[in-house]
């Protein structure tokens, strides 16, 4: 019987490989997520787990079913200490960051683009879960409940907390180092801003400093006046490598002393 070893090599082209269908969609993600409801009123709502079923530009349901299926096969036979979960800003990490910060604390990436809630759940209800014993587990989720399908804070909250209930249900004696969404759109007085700062008090909630530890890093993206630098995120939603080395300064401690 041939037991599947995901090797450095392999690992280090399954990165590559989400970084650049990443990289090609990031421009598209961006503008859909100003989507009106009418253009996406078959999602389910973000509780509800739900399979990608539309076809994007920037990602095909054939791609982000292959993306499911190489992280099963890490599920299945791979050991990982931590494990990141989310949409693309956590497939979207920058190699050489990654590489450096997380790889030595065996981590293994299970973002994928585009994804809200609900899609998360469905992977987790469909094999991503398989044989992990997770010792931390970093989740980032929700951005998309807002852009892709148009929900209200309190709908993306709850999406997030069915989330992390499902990975409480899946890794009773794991931790959750929850992250607070990250701050997008340029300017501290938009909108946007206001609806994550609410969904972010609610989520905040969730952490009970024993399993569950909430943390909010966005105030480390943001310029002094709240606005956020295209050279921390280029499109105002996705970290540039710039942001991504902030965000992991930032979240690195935290990960090393729930590890302990």
């Amino acid at each position: 019987m041939v037991i599947f070893n995901f090797t450095a090599g392999i690992f280090a082209m399954y990165l590559y490989s989400r970084s650049i269908i990443r990289a090609a969609s990031v421009i598209a993600l961006s503008a859909l997520c100003h989507m009106s409801y009418a253009q996406t009123a078959q999602v389910s709502a973000g509780t509800t787990p739900t399979k990608r079923s539309t076809e994007y530009s920037w990602m095909s349901v054939a791609t982000w079913d292959r993306m499911h299926a190489e992280d099963v096969l890490v599920a299945e036979h791979d050991q990982v200490d931590v494990l990141f979960v989310g949409d693309s800003i956590t497939a979207g990490w920058d190699w050489q960051i990654w590489e450096k910060n997380f790889k030595p604390l065996n981590a293994a990436n299970f973002g994928i683009g585009g994804d809200g809630t609900a899609n998360l759940l469905w992977r987790l209800q469909h094999g991503t879960i398989g044989q992990l014993q997770p010792k931390l587990i970093v989740l980032l989720i929700g951005v998309n409940n807002f852009g892709l399908y148009n929900e209200t804070p309190e709908q993306a909250a709850a999406g997030v907390t069915a989330v992390v209930k499902q990975l409480q249900l899946a890794w009773p004696h794991s931790k959750i180092l929850l992250n607070a969404v990250l701050p997008f759109e340029e300017k501290a007085d938009s909108p946007k801003r206001a609806m994550v700062t609410k969904l972010n008090s609610i989520i905040a909630k969730l952490g009970d400093e024993k399993y569950i530890f909430f943390k909010n890093y966005g105030a480390a993206l943001l310029q002094k006046d709240g606005s956020i630098s295209p050279e921390i995120m280029a499109d105002f939603l996705h970290p540039t490598p710039k942001g991504y080395q902030i965000w992991a300064d930032a979240m690195l401690p935290d990960i090393k002393q729930l590890l302990q």
